[in-house]
């Protein structure tokens, strides 16, 4: 009975991640893209020094590609513990540098979208992807035969 009830948390647990990732990944997928291909690097180099963001001409491609690759990693549960940090930490800066003074809601150019952006993604920083990803199928099958083995 409780092998059971174990197996249906971590499946749930899974699924879960699965969801986040997939939904923080996409929204992430979508900002990089935006940035880059939508408004182009140099207005969004433009954009980033019109909102006080230092070394805008090097910010603007750091972030727009950080935002596109960890989007898809995100999805795909590729090195999601790093990826989560790094997409927390770039959410921290934009809410500091730019958001944090306007109040909380996003209509109003606050923090909550940014917040709760970094949030999840420190969430999935700190649980990694779970099993449902190409984390666990390339590094958690390899670490379980390893500690078989044991």
């Amino acid at each position: 009975m409780a092998t059971a009830t174990a197996q249906r948390h971590s499946t749930t647990r899974d699924l879960g991640l699965l969801v986040a990732r997939i939904v923080l990944g996409v929204v992430f997928t979508a900002h990089g893209i935006q940035k880059i291909s939508e408004w182009g690097l140099d207005a969004t180099a433009q954009n980033f020094a019109g909102m006080g963001v230092p070394m805008p001409e090097l910010a603007a491609p750091v972030v727009a590609i950080l935002e596109l690759a960890g989007g898809i990693a995100l999805i795909l549960g590729v090195l999601t513990p790093w990826v989560g940090i790094l997409l927390a930490i770039d959410m921290l800066v934009a809410a500091l540098l730019v958001h944090v003074g306007s109040g909380v809601f996003v209509d109003g150019g606050g923090w909550e979208l940014v917040g709760g952006l970094g949030a999840g993604a420190l969430a999935l920083a700190a649980t990694g992807s779970g099993r449902l990803s190409l984390d666990h199928l390339f590094v958690g099958r390899r670490s379980g035969r390893r500690s078989a083995r044991a």
